[in-house]
């Protein structure tokens, strides 16, 4: 049977013309991003308390940011966001900030693993929701600015 154009319809050209839509489509499925930093796996039990900074640096490597107010931390900020077709706009599932804080002898005093939990920032290490201070305002303006809402 010929179309309009003349091509033809059915049989083995049908056939090649659905693999060739098909594979095209594929070409179109979702799409999963990771910006910032990639957590290793395991790598947090590898920092007991009391280790060094360089342990950190050697274990975690280079923070994405350091912060010496009220002592010194280390934050590894990571977005993880999906784009369920090529060409849609891509929407953030997931964010996270790993806190490293030091003592004045530059020994990990403890570790925190931020994001958000129904809609507040929690802590994933120790399972809590922080209440108060400037940590919990240094680590809402972090993934806040990751988002694009700025403070």
């Amino acid at each position: 049977m010929r179309g309009i154009f003349g091509r033809c319809y059915g049989g083995p050209t049908a056939a090649a013309c659905a693999v060739a839509v098909a594979l095209a489509l594929c070409g179109c499925s979702g799409e999963t991003f990771q910006r910032g930093y990639v957590l290793p796996e395991g790598a947090l039990e590898q920092i007991p308390l009391g280790a060094s900074q360089e342990q950190v640096l050697l274990v975690l490597g280079t923070p994405s940011t350091v912060a010496t107010v009220s002592g010194e931390a280390f934050y590894y900020i990571s977005q993880k966001a999906d784009r369920p077709i090529a060409f849609m706009r891509t929407s953030v599932t997931d964010q996270r900030v790993i806190a490293v804080y030091f003592d004045k002898n530059r020994k990990v005093q403890r570790l925190a693993e931020y994001g958000f939990r129904e809609g507040h920032v929690f802590d994933f290490v120790s399972q809590t929701t922080p209440t108060s201070g400037n940590d919990l305002n240094v680590i809402t303006t972090m993934i806040h600015n990751i988002q694009g809402k700025g403070t």
